[in-house]
């Protein structure tokens, strides 16, 4: 069967990410990619940055680290998600105390998800981003400290993912993409792809 996106054919494409949960929301478009991950790279960003200017910026700053090697047909997808709520931006928790801290703010209030996303070939460069508003019930201490001893949620923006148990028990209600929470605004990506 020939391809949805057959303006692809030309380019090998590769996934710049670790996430299991991008793999699989990337493989939903039904594009044939590979993953390469580059280990270490920084994750830092100017104080300046508006919080929608952020995950752009560090998605930018993964895709630059990639580069240097690609060959002159691949296109790269490079992506950053972070949570942001009352003036602060929650990305990825240091350790358990950070996750348990990071769930507390999140409980019984509106946080907005923002996921920065990267296409990068040698001639070109487009990136983006998605937010959504997501509305958490209140939370308890037990629930809490269970979704983090139990999911372990050190690898996720604001220390949850919403496919998990606690998407089930606190998402009350989403604005905006559910994907994008999860990590990558499939929708927003497909009609970027079928651009090139």
């Amino acid at each position: 069967m020939k391809s949805i996106l057959p303006n692809l054919s030309q380019y090998k494409i590769v996934l710049g990410s670790n996430s299991p949960r991008r793999r699989e929301l990337l493989a939903g478009l039904d594009i044939d990619f590979e993953v390469q991950t580059i280990p270490g790279i920084d994750e830092s960003f100017p104080e300046t940055l508006r919080p929608d200017e952020v995950p752009v910026y560090i998605a930018k700053k993964k895709a630059e680290a990639y580069i240097p090697s690609m060959p002159a047909d691949e296109l790269l997808i490079t992506a950053d998600t972070i949570v942001w709520t009352f003036g602060e931006i929650l990305g990825k928790p240091k350790d358990r105390e950070d996750a348990i801290a990071m769930l507390r703010k999140l409980s019984g209030r509106v946080h907005e998800v923002i996921t920065g996303v990267c296409i990068t070939t040698k001639e070109k460069t487009v990136s983006f981003s998605a937010s959504s508003a997501v509305c958490f019930a209140g939370l308890d201490e037990e629930e809490i400290i269970y979704y983090v001893d139990k999911y372990r949620p050190f690898d996720k923006a604001g220390s949850y993912g919403i496919q998990e148990w606690i998407g089930y028990v606190a998402v009350e209600a989403i604005n905006g993409s559910f994907y994008n929470v999860m990590g990558l605004p499939v929708r927003l990506l497909y009609q970027e792809l079928k651009k090139f």
